[in-house]
């Protein structure tokens, strides 16, 4: 039973080792194309571009703080699902605000350049959708990351639509519809995964004070053995 729990214990160290090594490659194409896709939609005058960016910058403060709750508990990783959830908000808001301003006052964006960047991020998550795509059921936090993945998916394809549209129509329209659709897909994420890790987090048990003192030389699995019918579940 000894050797059923320290098998256990070193497979849930591999998956962990295994998800951090993919988050920090996702942070890292997401925190470049961030850069990339600003910088293109600043100069394009595109709202899905600026839109798509943002939400590549708010999915790499989504795998910083997955990161930082990969090796904590049950309840710290549902409170970091629940930080995640406000940023989507924020930036589901701030889309809104953009398309808004952008349609009273903007003007037709490039369709060319805006059809290639949006190509360009699209390749880009899809690489980070295929990588996360194993993990999208290990656990609660590793899921909001997945959907934040598939989110990106639906948005840069409607990126490259809309390009086509405004290049069709000439009109700046397309641009402001999917900017406003990018917006409602995050607060809806925001909304699910919210309400998904606000319970677990109420269900979780606290970390308590004795816990926390345990000498690291203590066997993390002796817990799990105690419980002899249930370790190797």
């Amino acid at each position: 039973m000894d050797s059923c729990c320290e098998n256990k214990a070193g497979e849930l160290a591999q998956l962990r080792g295994a998800q951090a090594k993919v988050l920090y490659w996702v942070l890292g194409i997401n925190g470049s194309m961030f850069v990339i896709e600003f910088v293109a939609g600043w100069l394009i005058g595109s709202t899905a571009l600026l839109a798509d960016s943002l939400d590549m910058f708010g999915d790499a403060t989504v795998y910083v703080l997955t990161l930082y709750a990969l090796h904590r508990s049950d309840r710290t990783r549902a409170g970091a699902a629940l930080v995640k959830s406000l940023f989507m908000f924020v930036f589901g808001l701030a889309v809104i605000a953009e398309a808004v301003h952008k349609s009273m006052v903007g003007s037709v964006p490039e369709a060319g350049a805006m059809g290639i960047m949006g190509l360009l991020a699209l390749a880009a998550n899809t690489i980070c959708f295929i990588m996360l795509l194993r993990y999208r059921s290990a656990d609660l936090n590793m899921r909001s990351t997945w959907l934040c993945s598939r989110n990106d998916l639906i948005a840069n394809i409607s990126v490259v639509l809309a390009a086509i549209a405004v290049g069709v129509t000439g009109s700046l329209w397309p641009d402001v519809i999917v900017g406003l659709a990018i917006a409602a897909l995050f607060l809806h994420s925001a909304w699910q995964v919210s309400g998904e890790a606000w319970g677990a987090w109420r269900g979780a048990k606290p970390v308590m004070a004795t816990d926390a003192a345990r000498p690291s030389s203590e066997p993390a699995n002796e817990t799990c053995c105690k419980a002899r019918s249930s370790c190797c579940q």
